[in-house]
């Protein structure tokens, strides 16, 4: 199966090897001073001072990392090494004013700039870097006031920053729709997101994704031609992403509230706290990874109760794809986890009629309990489950990959196995270590492995692994 990025399905162009290449050779390299919108106006004398620190301990080589993804948004690869290359000469500068702070940028991408002026969408979401990273380091981490070692204390945080980035809408109905999907996605596969994207905005549904490419640009595409239709000027498209993944899917142009969230663990507990319900459309390891994570916390006893819409769909040509799906869940966590969700191919007009019907059990379970609307705080998500997966060969070659435990603690560890791929997939720090250490080895019960190995196989086969290049396997299953 071909893929495409998704401004190239936009534009109905064929990606070619030497395509790609030219598109970023194309670029031009843009020194600018650029001026806060919306996010981050002052900062401190010791926020600038913390944001310049290039030391140990210091918020610059992150601020530089995330922000320098965002400037290259609409890139031809998932590579953060060639992003991180290319533009190896960029700087960001905090220029401080009595009245506020400007950015100085040197070597920074052209594509993010419009006859020497910097798009408008691009500078907030600069800014909402700035602002993210500057919030989480004063008032997350080195305030003392959020115990991360406690279950409640991680969910604050993440409350915080959420409400921190003025994503919380305290008035409105439960209508935001998480959809999840890959980046690197057929462009059949492509059209069907944007198809269901706008069912959901004739329906006056908002949507949140993970802000790339692909399944998560597509949905919010689409959602923004069925608002026009139904005259809805206040449409939410929000992006949670976070900084070992923004290089390889940088946030979409679409995007009107981007979050950068500390951590992949926090990332997931914002989608599941903050969306009323979940459309997953075909995708390779990141979207397994996020399922198991969200059939994780439902299969947890606690949370037996807790409405939440959950439904798989795609195109006709996908029904392979949820069909394995399918089986692997069954296979690895049992019936009870299939019965969590539905399937529906190649009709997104019942995709969206079901996310409704599923959003009013949830508008009904909210009000019956007290629960607020704009952030689920009665789902039971343990502390387990919070912690970051530190990637590293042993801390794989390490995880329980049996039947012998909880079905919830399993799909815990597996969705565990499926983020070290991810992190050997995109993120640089992990690219360099599988070369370096070869292939991570993953090892467990065989009635496990075999269907994870089957699932892998496929995802190889129907290049669902990487955007750009050839894949190589970062993984050895024993």
């Amino acid at each position: 199966m071909a893929t495409q990025t998704s401004e190239q399905m936009d534009k109905g162009t064929t990606p070619t090897a030497a395509q790609p290449t030219a598109i970023v050779e194309a670029a031009e390299f843009v020194d600018a001073r650029v001026t806060p919108r919306g996010s981050l106006e002052n900062l401190s004398h010791e926020e600038v001072a913390k944001l310049l620190d290039r030391g140990q301990g210091g918020l610059y080589p992150l601020f530089r990392q995330c922000a320098l993804a965002v400037l290259n948004s609409g890139s031809y690869s998932d590579d953060p090494r060639a992003l991180f290359d290319k533009y190896r000469e960029f700087e960001i500068k905090i220029v401080q004013q009595s009245w506020g702070i400007k950015l100085e940028l040197t070597h920074a991408p052209g594509v993010a700039f419009v006859e020497g002026e910097m798009i408008r969408g691009v500078k907030e979401h600069l800014f909402a870097v700035l602002r993210d990273i500057v919030y989480i380091s004063i008032e997350i981490v080195d305030n003392g006031r959020f115990d991360l070692t406690q279950a409640d204390g991680v969910t604050n945080a993440v409350f915080c920053i959420l409400r921190n980035a003025r994503v919380l809408d305290t008035k409105g109905q439960p209508d935001l729709v998480v959809c999840w999907g890959g980046h690197s996605i057929s462009r059949e596969e492509y059209d069907y997101t944007k198809r269901v994207g706008y069912e959901l905005g004739l329906r006056g549904l908002n949507v949140c994704t993970g802000c790339g490419p692909g399944a998560m640009k597509g949905p919010m595409k689409g959602a923004t031609i069925g608002h026009a239709k139904q005259r809805n000027r206040t449409g939410r498209y929000i992006g949670l992403t976070e900084p070992g993944i923004v290089a390889a899917e940088p946030p979409n142009a679409i995007v009107n509230n981007l979050v950068i969230m500390p951590d992949i663990e926090k990332r997931l507990e914002a989608f599941v706290r903050l969306g009323h319900g979940i459309i997953v459309f075909p995708g390779g390891v990141g979207t397994t990874e996020e399922i198991l994570y969200l059939l994780g916390v439902l299969l947890d006893p606690a949370n037996a109760d807790q409405p939440m819409p959950l439904v798989f769909t795609g195109p006709a040509s996908s029904a392979a794809y949820f069909q394995r799906v399918d089986e692997f869940i069954g296979l690895t966590l049992g019936a009870s986890a299939q019965a969590r969700y539905r399937i529906i191919i190649d009709d997104p007009a019942e995709a969206a009629r079901a996310m409704v019907m599923g959003l009013e059990r949830v508008r009904h379970h909210r009000t019956v309990t007290g629960d607020a609307y704009n952030f689920n705080w009665t789902l039971n998500v343990p502390h387990a489950m919070q912690v970051p997966f530190d990637v590293t060969h042993e801390s794989v070659a390490a995880l329980d990959l049996t039947l012998d435990q909880p079905v919830h603690t399993r799909a815990a560890n597996l969705r565990r196995m499926f983020s070290a791929l991810v992190a050997g997939n995109i993120r640089e720090p992990i690219i360099r270590q599988v070369e370096a250490r070869g292939p991570f080895q993953i090892s467990g019960d065989a009635r496990l492995m075999q269907p994870v190995d089957e699932l892998l196989t496929q995802f190889i086969a129907q290049k669902r692994m990487k955007l750009s290049g050839e894949y190589h396997p970062v993984y050895k299953i024993i």
